[in-house]
């Protein structure tokens, strides 16, 4: 089931570059980079104790449609892993993000943009502890940064923040590892740097 919502989700990706916009310049193309990333607070059930994590590296990649020049309308669909450091227990996600984003270009190659981010869930683990009851598979937060575009190669930083908070169960199924149960926080914040080339 979640594979086919994957695809529906690419499909409608696909649409919402094309639909409406046959008259306006339209450019495709990949995309590839790193996120900085961190999740919430871990809270534990037993002492209420609340471990902040560190942050840590992960990676992204998929594809995007640019509609317009000087204001343009930049639907992206990509793979995101990353991952957030709790005292040395690492918490991973793997989702599909799609951003879309409203950008201007000010001076030159440069441009600036903000957004709204879907995010879907794919998969999520906490070390040897078991990860159930999350609240919400599907999210939404917001990005927003800037770029610069040389010919068909650009690069852009931006910012990512999860709207709202999105907990999940954190289950100690195995005795062998002293983690304390408890409640996370998923939602996402993030530091992202890409590269993209338009094909």
């Amino acid at each position: 089931m979640k594979h086919r919502n994957i695809i529906t989700f690419v499909i409608a990706f696909i649409m919402l570059s094309t639909y409406g916009y046959a008259q306006v310049n339209i450019d495709f193309g990949i995309k590839a980079g790193l996120n900085y990333s961190v999740n919430g607070d871990f809270i534990q059930s037993v002492n209420n104790n609340t471990l902040s994590p560190d942050r840590a590296i992960g990676y992204h990649a998929g594809l995007f449609s640019k509609i317009g020049r000087k204001i343009y309308l930049k639907p992206e669909v990509f793979y995101t892993k990353t991952s957030s450091d709790y005292k040395d227990d690492i918490f991973e996600t793997q989702k599909i993000d799609a951003p879309i984003l409203l950008g201007v270009k000010c001076f030159g190659p440069i441009s600036i943009f903000a957004g709204p981010a879907f995010q879907y869930i794919i998969d999520s683990k906490f070390e040897d502890l078991t990860v159930s009851d999350l609240e919400n598979e599907f999210s939404v937060g917001v990005n927003f940064g800037v770029g610069i575009q040389i010919k068909k190669i650009s690069i852009d930083l931006r910012y990512e923040r999860g709207l709202e908070s999105n907990e999940a169960t954190i289950i100690n199924n195995n005795t062998n590892v002293n983690i304390p149960e408890g409640r996370l926080d998923t939602r996402p914040e993030q530091i992202i740097l890409s590269l993209s080339l338009i094909l």
